[in-house]
């Protein structure tokens, strides 16, 4: 073999090594981002169903203050309408007693 052989071969062999060595790289980035594409899909779907949980817990918070407000609502119109009654009845006697003065001498 002659020296021009011999670089040719040397050339060749350094070749095939950086070609080993680059797809080596590329296989080993196709796994580093199927990696962070399956993290990044673990992610989300922890986000989603955490934010599903919030969403459930906003709406039991949300259903339990309307009952509230409406029990408070009810129990005030109870309340006002006792007063109410209450008041009349009151009026009531205070006409009756009224119209006894008037009419018994």
């Amino acid at each position: 073999m002659d020296v021009s052989s011999k670089v040719l071969s040397e050339l060749a062999q350094r070749e095939a090594a950086l070609d080993a060595q680059i797809e080596a790289a590329r296989e080993e980035a196709r796994q580093t981002v199927a990696a962070a594409e399956s993290q990044a899909a673990s992610i989300l779907r922890d986000a989603e169903a955490q934010a599903s949980a919030m969403q459930t817990q906003h709406d039991a918070q949300l259903a339990a203050q309307v009952t509230q407000i409406r029990e408070e609502a009810g129990e005030q119109a109870r309340e006002q309408a006792q007063a109410t009654r209450q008041q009349a009845n009151a009026k009531l006697g205070h006409a009756v007693e009224t119209i006894m003065r008037a009419v018994l001498p």
